[in-house]
């Protein structure tokens, strides 16, 4: 009976082990089809809170690539800055906010390839009959995302620095403060100010053309994984432009092809 009993105990923990060993192979499997996306999710219409869901074009962009791959999508929300901040650091494994490709970035970062393109327009008051083009903004006050490359295009635009930046910490702060009229301009990407015009009704017009054009994409870190993931990335969203869900995503969040 010893013997049966002490068998039976050997058998009893061997299988507790191999269910040990299970479990834990599979929860490295599910961390393995995990990738990290940040988002501020205050970022209409490409990243926003609508009853508690985080909706918008770059999400849903960034899900479909996701269900290309076979990877579920964990989303980190913070402001910009602290997005990309989480990004160097290596908590993230991407960032799906209508991120700018810039000579500096491209320093720090490998991209996808393209999917959406973006003019940096600055806007006004409706009411403001002093501002009509570009040089009336000498001397005044323009509003901008802190961390976002609109800031460094209104520096380049405006070289000789005599206009007045003013950075925000979300887009809220400075669309609020160009519509009270306590800045004299705000500047965003021209597809996404339309969008938010449209929106909230907002009185707002353009002034002048876009002060430039960007393409926007997916930035990895400059190592192995990170390497690996923009491939396939890579993959997935020249997949989604051959089908058209690139292109319908655009229309559907801004009434026009922004992928092309």
């Amino acid at each position: 009976m010893k013997k049966i009993s002490t068998l039976l105990s050997a058998i009893l923990l061997t299988s507790l082990a191999l269910i040990g060993c299970d479990n834990k192979s599979n929860d490295q499997a599910t961390k393995q089809n995990i990738i990290k996306v940040g988002s501020t999710g205050q970022s209409y219409p490409n990243g926003y809170k609508q009853d508690d869901k985080l909706v918008g074009f770059d999400v849903e962009v960034t899900q479909a690539i996701a269900q290309e791959l076979g990877y579920q999508v964990e989303w980190v929300i913070a402001e910009f800055g602290g997005l990309m901040g989480q990004f160097d650091s290596g908590r993230l494994d991407t960032v799906a906010n209508a991120v700018a490709i810039t000579p500096a970035r491209q320093d720090k970062y490998d991209f996808s390839n393209t999917y959406s393109f973006y003019g940096s327009q600055i806007v006004t008051h409706k009411d403001n009959k002093d501002i009509n083009k570009l040089s009336d903004f000498k001397n005044k006050t323009i509003a901008g995302v802190l961390g976002s490359n609109h800031i460094n295009n209104l520096k380049k635009a405006f070289p000789n620095n005599n206009v007045t930046i003013k950075t925000y910490e979300t887009r809220d702060g400075a669309m609020y403060d160009t519509e009270y009229q306590r800045v004299d301009g705000y500047v965003n990407s021209k597809p996404i100010l339309l969008a938010e015009i449209k929106r909230k009704n907002l009185p707002f017009k353009l002034v002048g053309e876009p002060i430039t054009i960007e393409q926007v994409a997916f930035p990895f870190s400059k190592d192995e994984k990170g390497q690996a993931l923009r491939e396939k990335f890579n993959q997935a969203i020249e997949k989604l432009r051959a089908n058209g869900a690139l292109k319908n995503l655009s229309i559907k969040y801004f009434g026009e092809d922004i992928t092309s």
